[in-house]
């Protein structure tokens, strides 16, 4: 798809560039209208409240028709031209609009405005969210960060079958050094201090492990030398985090072992309920269930063994990247800061006008405001905090301005989900 937007930009720049030539003198006209160009509808109709309805000096362009959907839409010839020349051009941001850099870097007018509504919000802005009994898309699956207790299910050995590898040895060979710096360009500390809390956190003698569900045994391999036991559910804990995210913990003690295998076991994988993990940290002791449960520092993590270096950094990479909720236009609180933003470019790209924009700004904002009073009346008198929504989910903005619980079948931008049976 980024060849296929590279050609049509090497296209629609030389139409334009032929075009120009032509039209210099009207671009310099006195009556030259404000060109101003949205992605999708919520763009354009805070423009026409801010513009006015009536006003002859703004010409406005949406680009997404009826029923195109901004998660796979991709700009045409057309669409490309319109934005090149524009004054100022609205889009949400994200990952649906990641054609939009390549576009913008090749426009005929070097002084177009330009909003980003995800840049806008800045803090603001929300990372998807994994609820349960929301299903992942294909490949990618989110580990649970907030539920209920309720949510929690019991789980057998067969979620965590197969043969492991340590990734620790991957962490001192230098494997993982993106990785590290992915985390330092969004996290608190440097790479440097990643690597650190990592040696701390992956550090183990266990290089490999084995866990066969048909026996309930675990074979370790510490330092070459291999011990098993056969181990026995014994429930599970659930954690409550400094950070405010929440975790489990799932208990399985020895029946019968080797020598050098361990009593206790916990194992975590971001997971709530039976599935199978992709990967997995792991506690393990001899001193009881407790003392595993206050371990919070070292937390041997453990990858599919035959997978590389190279293939357990990317998988962690994409685990990095962060997905942003890009429905910020169903917050009414939202929407009040785009708008001011909205106006206060409309003001510079169009001074003449201003104090126009500032005023119908402020008669929109009142709409806002109103409505926002209307919706917290109304949660407030309501019996039901909790909504259900079979379907992808875009509310979540919507949903934390009131304080409302969700349930839902997708996350608001998983365009490649199907429903399971």
């Amino acid at each position: 798809m980024k060849k296929y937007i590279s050609v049509l930009l090497i296209v629609v720049m030389a139409s334009i560039g032929l075009a120009a030539c032509g039209s210099l003198s009207s671009d310099n006209s006195n009556n030259k209208k404000i060109k101003v160009v949205t992605t999708i509808f919520p763009e354009y109709d805070w423009v026409k409240e801010i513009a006015g309805n009536g006003n002859d000096n703004i010409e406005l362009t949406m680009l997404l028709d009826n029923g195109v959907d901004l998660h796979s839409y991709q700009p045409t010839a057309s669409d490309i031209m319109k934005i090149s020349d524009c004054d100022l051009f609205i889009y949400v941001g994200g990952e649906s609009d990641s054609w939009v850099d390549g576009v913008l870097k090749e426009a005929v007018n070097k002084n177009m405005k330009v909003i980003n509504l995800l840049d806008v919000l800045k803090d603001e802005v929300k990372t998807e969210e994994a609820m349960p009994g929301m299903q992942a898309e294909e490949d990618h699956n989110h580990g649970y960060s907030h539920f209920a207790d309720s949510d929690v299910q019991d789980r057998t050995l067969a979620d965590w079958a197969g043969d492991w590898q340590s990734v620790y040895p991957y962490l001192e060979d230098g494997d993982l050094d993106d990785v590290m710096e992915a985390k330092a360009e969004t996290g608190e500390k440097n790479a440097a201090e990643y690597r650190e809390y990592y040696e701390k956190g992956y550090k183990t003698d266990v290089s490999g492990i084995t866990i066969n569900d048909s026996d309930n045994t675990i074979n370790f391999v510490r330092n070459g030398i291999s011990s098993k036991g056969v181990y026995e559910y014994k429930g599970y804990q659930i954690y409550d985090y400094v950070s405010g995210n929440r975790g489990v913990r799932y208990f399985f003690e020895a029946v019968t072992k080797d020598d050098n295998a361990p009593e206790y076991v916990q194992f975590s994988d971001h997971g709530i309920a039976p599935g199978k993990a992709e990967h997995f940290h792991i506690y393990m002791g001899n001193d009881g269930f407790e003392a595993l449960s206050e371990e919070m520092d070292n937390w041997p993590t453990y990858y599919p063994a035959g997978m590389t270096g190279t293939q357990i950094a990317d998988d962690m990479l994409e685990h990095e990247e962060k997905e942003y909720d890009e429905h910020v236009w169903l917050s009414l609180r939202n929407a009040k800061t785009l708008c001011s933003a909205i106006a206060d470019n409309l003001a510079e790209a169009d001074p003449e006008h201003k104090d126009m924009y500032s005023t119908n700004f402020a008669i929109y904002a009142e709409k806002l405001n109103s409505l926002d009073r209307q919706y917290q009346e109304n949660v407030k008198n309501s019996a039901t905090e909790t909504l259900l929504f079979g379907d992808r989910f875009p509310f979540r903005y919507m949903v934390d301005d009131y304080g409302l619980n969700y349930y839902a079948a997708f996350a608001g931008c998983s365009a490649e989900s199907e429903a399971s049976f």
